[in-house]
């Protein structure tokens, strides 16, 4: 069954949003981070390198982060700050990350939080949780890039769809929720985009996408029926496979969820508006 989308009165839609306000959205509706409205998700790169450099955002980010990977680089930035202030402003950043420790989704950010403070935010122990968060991000880029390379045997016709879709599978165990979800998320969003990717490959990726768990599942395929570059007919076909397998309020989820970020871009591009 197709299932349509009609046009719904969005309030977030109505009022510029920073992005701290944004990433705290993202964690009500229990979603992933996205690097802006309606764009794609935050990899741990983006916290790492400055790109969030806001002191908000990236409070917010380690404290609603759904990937445990992004939470725990954004307490990174956050950890090398507050080693840096004067000790008239320390309790501040003790404040802060008393916080994180007390409401951050994520249990090893948790810890990290409290880590971090009974240890002053000592150089050491700021060393320690660069290693603990690289032992895992490291990995994450090396596997990515390697997949890369697998997508250039395809479109370069030197591998076959059925062994592409083989290597796509061990892509997505050892990458999807074990390193770095946005960077596979990124992935799959360029695969679904990409005109060198036959239409058919595609259409076998969202059929894999549609066995994954609800959470992820919501992310790729809504990152996929919002796009204004994906192909219409895979647009068409994700949207008619919708009913199989998914409960009515997790189709709804979608198609909510879809609305939103569609008004989200809206709200980036509008004239006038400020971008996040």
């Amino acid at each position: 069954m197709a299932t349509t989308y009609a046009p719904v009165a969005n309030p977030l839609a109505a009022r510029p949003s920073d992005l701290a306000t944004h990433f705290m959205e993202c964690g009500a509706l229990n979603t992933n981070l996205s690097l802006a409205p309606g764009e794609r998700l935050v990899i741990t790169d983006d916290l790492l390198n400055g790109t969030v450099g806001d002191v908000a955002a990236l409070s917010m980010a380690a404290i609603v982060a759904r990937d445990s990977q992004v939470a725990l680089a954004a307490m990174l930035p956050l950890s090398v700050a507050a080693s840096k202030v004067s000790a008239r402003h320390r309790p501040k950043y003790e404040q802060l990350f008393q916080l994180i420790e007390e409401t951050a989704f994520d249990t090893g950010v948790r810890g990290s939080a409290e880590a971090m403070i009974s240890a002053g935010f000592r150089e050491a122990r700021i060393r320690e949780l660069a290693a603990e968060l690289g032992g895992n991000v490291g990995p994450a880029r090396t596997r990515y890039r390697a997949f890369l390379d697998v997508i250039k045997l395809l479109i370069d016709k030197k591998m076959s769809e059925p062994a592409f879709l083989d290597e796509f599978l061990d892509f997505t165990r050892s990458v999807a929720g074990k390193l770095d979800f946005g960077i596979y998320a990124l992935c799959v969003d360029r695969l679904f985009t990409s005109p060198n990717i036959p239409l058919m490959v595609k259409v076998s990726l969202v059929r894999e996408v549609m066995k994954y768990p609800p959470l992820v599942r919501k992310e790729l395929l809504t990152n996929l029926l919002s796009s204004n570059t994906a192909p219409l007919e895979l647009v068409q076909f994700a949207q008619g496979e919708l009913s199989g397998g998914m409960t009515r309020d997790q189709i709804t989820e979608i198609v909510l969820f879809t609305t939103l970020k569609r008004a989200w871009a809206a709200q980036k591009h509008a004239p006038g508006r400020p971008s996040v």
